[in-house]
């Protein structure tokens, strides 16, 4: 079902309101027949659209065989009606044509100026649209004309100079070559601004503000966008008057053709990871996302090392320089594309097969982004994603984030093993082969009298040569040396990377409030038990209490010491850990209620209830003696103002002097920590 709505802010005096009711009729009688060839038996042309015989030649050339939805909405409004119009459409519906077609066959009669102005993001999408415009166009005119930044100015003044009809560019250069005079837009009839939402993610707003300003007032908008964001919709209620917002019903609600996994792998391991993905994936057409410049170059790099036609894209990459590897890209003569988001931007390739991202996103909607540039049209792709160890805390609110706006589940899935990899190859290198074979056309006579020649020369039999030929022919391609060993993760890392085997996770009955940070905690453990720092690991200090892992001897050395010493704080294994939690079943601990209780947690609550109690004690104490030497400095302060109380004002003063010493031996006592041997102990123990 298509539907499109009327923006509700209705025109005032009577010729307006008789205009804008005969475009709603337009509009319902579109409406109309759209749903009724949609839901009839026979899908809906090009040419029911309204497209003329000089059109549709073009559209036969390109291929197209049945529009779009934003095709079927958007075609006949432009060509049949005058209001300004919002699409809603993501890259890949097929909206260039949608605005494409109308605006060559409207725009075929000459003039001396531009008539119409088509602003894009980037410069590679500005350069793709004026060429799918030129490519609509039978005869010589409209001429299109692209301008962006990045390249000579001189070259693109000339190219306005021969008379442009339509001029697709960037809002930067854009208003460049209008600031130099050589641009002027007063009098386009057209005005169309694609990408809308993507232009507001690159900061353009107020260029084009600036653009819309000097450009005809009476010109007939169109706004493309995938999303309506608030700043969209203020320019359109600024420089669009009335306007209709068209849309496929449901287009944003539908879940992505894509299917989508991640696979655990080390840092190091990545580049393997990716080459089984493109060996074990059929005629492999993708685009490589990495965080970093550096990565992108290191990444082809080492793809090229392995024989791999690869590619890097990043903003180092020169205009020039950057063109030809696009165009490469788009000719399939390179199959791989290792690229930055930014570079990435803009790139509207249709016929992937594969996104890949190196390394996690930094958050769900840049995913989202990457991975629609697959699974187009109607078409279906594959996203992959690469998750280091370190990276799966992250990956359980990246996950819930990736089904809320793909409308579709990341899953987890394995790095592909060597064996089904040689497996995929010699079944994809036995279909070619065979297909050769039995192909109709005859052999050449050369190979003929060279496979003569072998036979006669050998004992072998024809089988027996035949594979000594394909040998040298594939031998390396399904060779498992071609490929190294990948070390599975899942293993060494538990609930999210936190426990190894060969750990305990203790928990100390210190924290925050006690005076210790991490680093104190790692100092003092490392040299009370005689281990190495970096294997106190994984320190989670809270409040009262800190989470520490251990190599196990250790962790049982610290524990039977808070067992053997009361002055000592409490020690227990934390049983939430899952290695823990069967060590203790394993040891025999007693169940009870429904958990594993062993002795040291059920004696260490009694000892936690007396030192709480005995805390508090403390505490009270020390204010109360706090509050009694305020009241006496202040007597004393009151006395000494006075000769008569002299000697009680050399008493005060010598009774201050004892609790200033008394009160810097307990602060040292309860700073002690990092390295001390008392560090432990509770406040009062030696």
């Amino acid at each position: 079902m298509l539907k499109d709505k009327l923006n509700s802010n209705l025109p005032e005096t009577d010729s307006q309101t008789e205009e804008a009711l005969e475009n709603q009729d337009i509009t319902n009688q579109i409406q109309d027949e759209s749903e009724e060839i949609t839901n009839g038996e026979d899908s809906i042309s090009f040419e029911d659209l309204g497209l003329d015989e000089i059109t549709l030649q073009a559209i036969e050339k390109k291929g197209f065989k049945v529009p779009s939805p934003i095709q079927i909405l958007a075609i006949p409004r432009l060509l049949g009606g005058d209001a300004n119009v919002i699409a809603r459409a993501r890259t890949g519906t097929g909206k260039t044509a949608a605005f494409g077609l109308p605006l060559v066959q409207k725009l075929r009669e000459r003039k001396n100026n531009v008539r119409a102005l088509i602003l894009e993001p980037t410069r590679e999408l500005a350069v793709q649209t004026a060429k799918e415009m030129q490519s609509f166009t039978e005869s010589q005119y409209p001429y299109t004309c692209v301008v962006y930044g990045g390249s000579p100015m001189g070259a693109q003044i000339r190219e306005l100079k021969k008379g442009a009809d339509i001029v697709t560019g960037t809002p930067g250069r854009i208003k460049d070559l209008m600031e130099r005079g050589v641009l002027d837009i007063s009098k386009i009839e057209y005005f169309i601004l694609d990408e809308g939402d993507e232009m507001l993610d690159m900061g353009f707003i107020e260029d084009i503000e600036e653009i819309f300003s000097k450009a005809n007032p009476d010109c007939r908008v169109l706004l493309f966008s995938a999303t309506m964001p608030a700043p969209i919709l203020k320019i359109a209620q600024k420089f669009m008057g009335e306007y209709e917002i068209v849309e496929e019903e449901g287009v944003l609600e539908e879940p992505l053709l894509i299917e989508q996994k991640y696979w655990l792998v080390r840092e190091s391991d990545k580049i393997e990871a990716l080459v089984r993905l493109i060996d074990i994936s059929p005629d492999f057409y993708g685009l490589v996302f990495t965080q970093t410049k550096n990565d992108a170059d290191i990444v082809s790099k080492m793809l090229d090392e392995k024989g791999y036609e690869a590619a890097a894209l990043h903003g180092d990459i020169p205009q020039s320089q950057r063109e030809k590897v696009l165009g490469r890209f788009r000719n399939k003569k390179t199959r791989i594309l290792v690229a930055t988001d930014v570079a990435a931007r803009g790139i509207d390739i249709t016929g992937l097969s594969h996104v890949v991202n190196y390394s996690l996103p930094f958050d769900a909607s840049t995913y989202v982004h990457r991975i629609g540039r697959t699974g187009r049209a109607g078409t279906t792709g594959i996203a992959v994603t690469f998750v280091s160890p370190g990276e799966k805390r992250k990956l359980g609110f990246f996950r819930a984030g990736v089904a809320k706006a793909s409308k579709g589940e990341l899953v987890e899935d394995k790095v592909p093993e060597v064996k089904d990899v040689l497996e995929v190859k010699k079944e994809r290198i036995l279909s070619e082969l065979k297909k050769s074979v039995n192909s109709k056309k005859s052999p050449d006579e050369n190979f003929i009298s060279m496979a003569e020649a072998i036979m006669s020369d050998t004992e072998l039999d024809a089988s027996s040569v035949l594979a000594k030929v394909l040998g040298v022919m594939y031998g390396t391609s399904i060779d498992d040396s071609h490929y190294t060993k990948i070390k599975p993760v899942t293993d060494d890392h538990r609930r999210d990377g936190s426990l190894k085997p060969n750990q305990s996770r203790v928990y100390i009955q210190l924290g925050k409030r006690d005076g210790y940070n991490a680093r104190k905690i790692a100092d003092y453990l490392s040299k009370m038990l005689n281990i190495p720092n970096h294997q106190v690991d994984k320190i989670d200090v809270a409040s009262s209490f800190t989470l520490v892992n251990l190599p196990k001897p250790a962790a049982k050395k610290l524990i039977d010491i808070s067992k053997s010493d009361k002055s000592f704080v409490h020690v227990h294994l934390d049983s939430k850990a899952e290695g823990n939690f069967l060590e203790n079943r394993k040891n025999g601990s007693k169940r009870g209620n429904g958990r594993v209780r062993t002795e040291g947690e059920s004696r260490g609550r009694s000892r936690t209830r007396d030192e709480n109690e005995s805390r508090e004690r403390s505490r009270a104490r020390d204010e109360n003696e706090s509050r009694g030497r305020s009241r006496t400095r202040v007597e004393n302060e009151s006395r000494g103002r006075s000769r008569i109380h002299d000697e009680n004002e050399s008493r005060s003063k010598t009774k201050s002097r004892g609790n200033a010493k008394s009160r810097s031996k307990e602060s040292s006592h309860s700073k002690a920590g990092s390295g001390s041997k008392a560090g432990l102990y509770k406040k009062g123990n030696k």
